[in-house]
C-alpha cells in the first residue's frame, strides 16, 4: 500500500488515476498501452482494461507481467488477487489457439484438451471444423480462415495466425535516397520499426497488423517501407480522391514506380496497375440498395495482390470486413491515428486486419519534434435569449444541431482570426448550412462532399502557397489533407461525441513546423447544453494521448 502513488486498481478492470499527482504523466502513458480512457473530468480520469485492449498489447510485444507490474507499481493499494490473475489469463489466451498451413489446407491446433473439447462442439465453429485429425487438432478449409479467426475472438480466444501468405505478383521497388522534388528522402527510425514489426523478417508471425501513428507521423512512409520489403503488387484502400492522390504523389516522389505502374480505381476513373488505389466508397456502392451486392468487390481478385493497405482502418466500412475474411493468404496492413472505432467493430479490425503491430505516443513524437507541439482550448458560449426557448422544447437530436450553429460562434471565430492574421486556419465544421454562412461572412472559400475534386486540390494548392490563409472544410477535411502549413484549426461543431474525429481534426495542425513549431487547436461550444458533453467524450482519446484543454468562458 502507497497512498502516493496515483492509481487506484479496481477488481471490476476499472483504474481510477489521479490528475494532479507528481506521478500522473508517467502512469497515463504506462496505462495507454493496455487501456482506454472512458471518463476525464478536473481531478480523477477513469479507465477500463478490456480483452480487448490486453490482446493488442500483448500482440504488440508487451507481456503480462509488465502490465501487472504497472498496476501494482502505481497503485495505491495491492493490486486485487482476482484481476491479478485475469489479466495473466487474457494476456495468454492470445497465442492459446494456432492456425497454421497443413499442405494445401488449414490445421487449428489446441493444446488444452478442456477448451478444445468445448470449442469443437460451438454451433458457430463446429460447422468450419472439416475434420479431427488428434485430440485438439482440426483441419479448417481455406474458406474458413478469416471466419474461425473472427468466431474465436469473439468467443474470448483470438486465434495466433502462423499460416503465412501468398508472394502475389513481384513488383521490384526500391525507396529513393533524393526525392523526385529534390530534397533528401530518409525514412524515420519510428517509421523503419513500424515497418519491421509489420514484416517480421517476412516471417509466418509477420504480414498482418495495424500501425497506430498519429496524424502527421508519416503513415504513408510506413506503407512505402512495408511495399519496398514484400515487393509485390499492392492495393492500396483509402477513404476519399484526395488521399488516393496523395498516395500517388508520394509513390511517385519516394520511390522507384513509374507513373504507368500505379493506377487509380474510384467513381471518376476505373484502371488497374501494379499498384492500385481504390476508395472504400468505390468498394461499396451498390446499384440497388435493396440487393447485397457490390460489384467492384471483383477488385479484390483482378490481380495477384502481395500487399493489401487500408489506410485509415478505423474507417473500414462494414461490408469490406466481409470481403476481408476471404483475404487472408493476402498481407494485410492497417494504418490508423486511433484504433478507436464508433461502430465497435475493434473486434473484426484485430481478427480480419490483425492485431495492433506498432503504436507509438503522440507526445514522444512531439518530444522528438516529429510532431508540432499542440495547445488545445474549449472556448464555451452562451445561448441567445431565443435559442434557449427553442432549445428547451426540441428533441435530443435537434438540440445538438441548436447547439452546435449557434450563430454567436461567428462572433468567436472573427476574433480568433484577428489573433492569427498571421496564421494559416482551418476552420472545420459539421454543418453545411453553418458553413456556407460563415463562408459568406468571412468571405473565405469552402470545401465540402458537394465541391468538384479539381477545384479541391486547386483550393488546397492555394493554402499551401499562402495564397490563401483560411480555409473552411466540412468533415471531408478530417481525413489524409495534407497541409503542412497549416497551424491553427477552429472547430465549429461535429459528430457527436466522435473520438476519432476529434484525433484526426487535431491531426491536421501536427506537422512540425519552422521556429517555435507550435500549433493551436480551438474547439468552440456551447456552453451548457449537449453539445459541450459530447465535447468531453471527444476529448478521451487525446486526453490519453497527453493533451490538456484548456476550458474558457466566453460571455
Amino acid at each position: 500500500m502507497n497512498p502516493a502513488n496515483p492509481l487506484i486498481v479496481q477488481s471490476d478492470r476499472s483504474v481510477l488515476l489521479e490528475v494532479d499527482n507528481p506521478r500522473y504523466d508517467e502512469a497515463r502513458d504506462r496505462l495507454a498501452q493496455f487501456a482506454e480512457l472512458v471518463k476525464s473530468p478536473e481531478h480523477i480520469h477513469t479507465y477500463r482494461i478490456s480483452p480487448l485492449s490486453i490482446w493488442n498489447a500483448t500482440a504488440a510485444g508487451l507481456q503480462a507481467g509488465e502490465i501487472v507490474n504497472t498496476l501494482a507499481a502505481l497503485g495505491k493499494f495491492d493490486l486485487p488477487d482476482a484481476l491479478r490473475h485475469e489479466i495473466l489469463e487474457l494476456a495468454t489466451r492470445y497465442g492459446r489457439i494456432i492456425l497454421d498451413k497443413d499442405g494445401d489446407q488449414l490445421r487449428l491446433s489446441i493444446a488444452e484438451p478442456n477448451l478444445a473439447r468445448q470449442i469443437a462442439h460451438h454451433a458457430k465453429v463446429a460447422p468450419m471444423l472439416a475434420q479431427r485429425l488428434a485430440e485438439g487438432v482440426f483441419r479448417v478449409t481455406l474458406q474458413h480462415r478469416g471466419e474461425i479467426k473472427r468466431v474465436l475472438t469473439d468467443l474470448g480466444f483470438p486465434v495466433k495466425d502462423l499460416a503465412g501468405y501468398v508472394q502475389g505478383t513481384p513488383l521490384p521497388l526500391a525507396l529513393r535516397a533524393t526525392a523526385c522534388g529534390g530534397s533528401p528522402f530518409v525514412v524515420r527510425p519510428y517509421q523503419l520499426d513500424a515497418a519491421a514489426n509489420f514484416y517480421q523478417g517476412g516471417g509466418v508471425e509477420g504480414g498482418c497488423g495495424v500501425v497506430v501513428l498519429p496524424c502527421g507521423a508519416g503513415k504513408t512512409i510506413v506503407g512505402m517501407a512495408v511495399m519496398a520489403k514484400v515487393q509485390t503488387h499492392t492495393l492500396i484502400l483509402s477513404a476519399n480522391i484526395t488521399a488516393l492522390r496523395q498516395w500517388r504523389d508520394e509513390l511517385l516522389d519516394k520511390t522507384s514506380l513509374q507513373p504507368d505502374q500505379i493506377a487509380e480505381y474510384s467513381g471518376e476513373t476505373k484502371a488497374i496497375a501494379p499498384v492500385t488505389l481504390a476508395t472504400y466508397q468505390i468498394l461499396t456502392y451498390r446499384p440497388d440498395k435493396t440487393k447485397n451486392f457490390f460489384p467492384h468487390f471483383e477488385l479484390f481478385f483482378k490481380r495477384d495482390w502481395g500487399l493489401i493497405v487500408y489506410d485509415e482502418v478505423h474507417l473500414l466500412p462494414a461490408p469490406v470486413f466481409r470481403i476481408t475474411s476471404d483475404l487472408q493468404a493476402r498481407r494485410r496492413l492497417g494504418l490508423t491515428a486511433t484504433l478507436i472505432r464508433e461502430d465497435g467493430k475493434e473486434t473484426d479490425v484485430f481478427s480480419l486486419v490483425g492485431p495492433k503491430r506498432y503504436d507509438m505516443p503522440w507526445k514522444e513524437l512531439e518530444a522528438q519534434q516529429w510532431l508540432a507541439k499542440a495547445s488545445c482550448a474549449e472556448l464555451r458560449i452562451p445561448m441567445s435569449d431565443a435559442d434557449q426557448l427553442e432549445y428547451a422544447i426540441a428533441t435530443d437530436r435537434l438540440r445538438f444541431r441548436i447547439a452546435s450553429e449557434n450563430p454567436r460562434k461567428t462572433e468567436v471565430i472573427t476574433r480568433l482570426l484577428d489573433q492569427h492574421k498571421d496564421d494559416r486556419v482551418l476552420i472545420i465544421g459539421q454543418y453545411l448550412t453553418q458553413l456556407r454562412t460563415l463562408a459568406k461572412c468571412l468571405q473565405a472559400p469552402l470545401i465540402t462532399g458537394q465541391t468538384p475534386q479539381k477545384e479541391r486540390e486547386q483550393l488546397y494548392s492555394q493554402f499551401r502557397t499562402g495564397a490563401i490563409t483560411r480555409l473552411i472544410v466540412s468533415k471531408v477535411g478530417n481525413f489524409a489533407v495534407d497541409l503542412p502549413d497549416a497551424n491553427v484549426a477552429i472547430q465549429i461543431s461535429g459528430t457527436f461525441g466522435s473520438r476519432q474525429e476529434e484525433a484526426q481534426r487535431l491531426g491536421r495542425i501536427l506537422r512540425p513546423k519552422p521556429g517555435s513549431n507550435q500549433a493551436r487547436f480551438y474547439t468552440i461550444v456551447t456552453y451548457n447544453s449537449v453539445e459541450q458533453e459530447f465535447a468531453l467524450k471527444r476529448q478521451l482519446f487525446l486526453t490519453e494521448q497527453g493533451y490538456a484543454y484548456r476550458i474558457e468562458n466566453i460571455p
